[in-house]
């Protein structure tokens, strides 16, 4: 493989074969020495810096994740050990979750409750649940927010910890 240069000097007669085979061997032998012995390294330290930069943001990414999983269940533990019953209660109470209206049947004293702001209305697996505002009031202070509103995505419902507003429902 001769370059035109090459090819010219060779056809004017200023170099001969010999010498021509001899500088590519040279230029081959510079080729191969000189980045197999900088350049290698520098990409290898490279990846494996590029490496230890992408474990450590998967380990965040797996610390985080644990932890808000651990807050998740430390509140659904607070929720289902403070839920109030619910059962024989015939007077309808009104309340908005997720900009629908929605109604729940409690008795009267938990009427009461609710309209004093005694009780408050969260959502666990899926359903309603009546638990007492001092709970919302600790775990909300717990994470230092000083609201009472954690939402989690649609595949876990149960986390929707919320002072919900009544809606004046007419009595009976």
């Amino acid at each position: 493989m001769v370059n035109s240069l090459q090819a010219q000097l060779l056809k004017a007669g200023l170099v001969d074969e010999k010498k021509l085979k001899q500088a590519q061997r040279a230029k081959k032998k510079q080729a191969k020495a000189q980045p197999a012995g900088e350049k290698a390294p520098n990409t290898a330290q490279q990846a494996r810096e590029q490496k230890a930069a992408r474990d450590r943001e998967l380990n965040q990414q797996r610390e985080a994740e644990s932890a808000r999983k651990a807050a998740e269940a430390q509140a659904k533990q607070m929720i289902e050990q403070a839920v109030v019953e619910r059962t024989g209660g015939e007077t309808p109470y009104q309340f908005v979750a997720k900009n629908k209206i929605k109604k729940i049947h409690v008795t009267e004293e938990q009427f009461g409750l609710l309209s004093r702001g005694r009780l408050g209305i969260t959502r666990l697996s899926g359903g309603f649940v009546l638990i007492p505002v001092e709970v919302l009031r600790r775990y909300a202070n717990a994470r230092r927010t000083g609201r009472c509103t954690w939402q989690r995505s649609a595949s876990s419902p149960w986390l929707r910890m919320t002072l919900m507003p009544r809606i004046r429902s007419p009595m009976i």
